[in-house]
């Protein structure tokens, strides 16, 4: 099963898994593009079946709901990847609760729920994979994105401390941290596109998709993507907390314009 499987580096891993899988559920925000994603996926695939669903997973009970569905139909998943979240730009003050509220609920509870539900029978099975998508940002404060870099340190501190809950059994949880990547996360964002030249040098979602696919399959509790931002990290772990919140705010202040 993969959340936000509409695009970007959901769409990726889709792909990627596709190949490997017998049968794949997809969720994500947008029908039409689930749509184009299965009839590609399947199109010269004769054992391959594609499950679709279009759901707001920032919704409370979203996870249950998804879980209910598969238990209904005896679905057993071997790999689940938490891919789905957004983020929001700007002054914390001025920020739409509602928005933000719901950016919180998917990027944290959804994610967490899904994660306990499925890896309680992935332990009973005696085998899984479980992918959360974290970020880069994980491990530094975001002024102007405060809340989004606050949900993804959650992903990753959670993430590495369930892997460690369950290193006695043979399932394995992957915290997936890429640095910038070429998706449709900027606009939903609300960052300015004159700000995309910064992305330039940017990771494409099949980049990361391949790495944490291959990252996730090794069982890596952490997977940073490219050895630049593996660098960065470093630099910021030692660097004093008041320089790290100043450098990053001159650098999220450049997506304005």
């Amino acid at each position: 099963m993969i959340t936000g499987a509409s695009g970007g580096i959901g769409r990726e891993l889709a792909r990627l898994h596709a190949c490997e899988c017998d049968h794949l559920i997809l969720l994500g925000r947008t029908q039409a593009h689930l749509d184009a994603l299965k009839e590609e996926l399947e199109s010269g695939n004769e054992h391959l079946k594609v499950d679709v669903l279009a759901k707001d997973l920032s919704k409370p009970g979203a996870a249950d709901e998804v879980y209910e569905m598969t238990s209904n139909k005896g679905i057993k998943l071997g790999y689940l990847i938490n891919n789905a979240g957004f983020g929001d730009f700007g002054e914390y003050t001025d920020a739409r609760w509602n928005k933000i509220e719901h950016m919180m609920y998917l990027n944290m509870i959804t994610l967490s729920r899904l994660t306990q539900l499925y890896a309680k029978d992935m332990v009973a099975q005696g085998q899984g994979r479980i992918m959360n998508v974290a970020s880069i940002g994980a491990f530094v404060p975001g002024p102007l994105m405060a809340v989004y870099y606050a949900t993804k340190a959650y992903v990753l501190h959670f993430s590495e401390a369930l892997n460690n809950e369950l290193k006695d059994t043979k399932v394995t949880v992957t915290a997936l941290c890429p640095g910038p990547t070429l998706s449709g996360f900027q606009v939903r964002a609300g960052i300015d596109e004159g700000a995309f030249n910064i992305y330039k040098n940017s990771s494409t979602p099949k980049e990361v998709a391949t790495f944490g696919y291959q990252a996730m399959l090794k069982g890596k509790a952490v997977a940073i993507h490219r050895f630049r931002n593996r660098i960065w990290v470093f630099l910021v772990r030692i660097a004093p907390r008041s320089w790290v919140v100043k450098i990053m705010r001159r650098l999220l202040e450049k997506r304005r314009s």
